[in-house]
């Protein structure tokens, strides 16, 4: 497509144009799965016809396979984005996030696993952390930064199973025996735990995340090594990763600054 002048609304409402027309050749008549999900992208984003985008992603999804357009229409779904009724449907989203995942979206992954291991899941759905977690190391292993940063969070306080934590709300309810699992894991009796509290795991899951630049992953790196948890205690390299877990939170003030000023000023 030939260049235009941004500053002429003309050229950009025709480039506007042409670009829709170019992806609704792409995605029905040349049927690339690709090239659908940007129409899907061009009708959210461009249009804002999220009816039109949400139908769009699910037939990517059910009659191509693509992962990406999996995880858009779960996302719609959750929300009730883009139906008639604006309440959401979080089983029918959890199974498009885990087909997604199947399809090797690491962000598909991460959704469903954490549908499956949070306590406040929606009760639509039943809580499973063993396959949760699995799908989490799946999405990590893509290379899914918040993936890792929970699993870090999991070997960090440990999991326990679900009768032991009814147990335990009902020992703290009655005030009859507080346990923090995190502090004293060796009151519980073996194979109480989904995920064993192990902060070696925790420390490489922890590390791994950090590379992949979540801030939040580096400031609790940081604390491992002040303290010696899971690694070798080392101030300077917890100096290292405090001073880059800021770096990082300056970075997004800066970004969350200037998406308010654009919006201030559009034009």
């Amino acid at each position: 497509m030939s260049s235009f002048d941004l500053k002429n609304e003309t050229e950009v409402k025709e480039y506007i144009d042409k670009l829709g027309v170019e992806y609704r050749f792409g995605c029905y008549s040349e049927k690339k799965p690709e090239v659908c999900h940007l129409l899907g992208d061009y009708l959210e984003g461009i249009r804002k016809d999220f009816e039109k985008a949400a139908k769009v992603y699910r037939s990517n999804c059910d009659d191509y396979n693509y992962g990406k357009s999996c995880l858009k229409y779960g996302n719609y779904t959750f929300l009730g984005k883009g139906r008639t009724s604006e309440k959401g449907d979080p089983a029918k989203a959890y199974a498009y996030y885990e087909k997604g995942c199947a399809l090797n979206d690491p962000d598909a992954c991460l959704h469903s696993g954490l549908l499956l291991v949070s306590k406040l899941m929606p009760k639509e759905i039943t809580r499973d952390v063993p396959k949760g977690f699995e799908l989490l190391k799946k999405s990590c292993e893509m290379n899914n930064a918040g993936a890792c940063f929970y699993l870090s969070g999991m070997y960090i306080s440990g999991v326990l199973k679900e009768e032991y934590q009814q147990q335990q709300q009902q020992q703290q309810a009655a005030a009859v025996k507080k346990v923090d699992p995190a502090a004293a894991p060796e009151q519980r009796p073996p194979g109480a735990y989904v995920v064993e509290r192990n902060m070696e795991k925790a420390f490489e899951f922890a590390y791994k995340a950090c590379e992949l630049r979540n801030m939040y992953a580096c400031a609790n790196l940081s604390q491992m090594y002040a303290k010696g948890d899971g690694t070798a205690r080392d101030e300077k390299k917890a100096e290292k990763y405090k001073k880059l877990a800021l770096e990082m939170q300056d970075e997004v003030k800066k970004q969350q600054q200037l998406t308010f000023q654009q919006g201030l000023n559009p034009t």
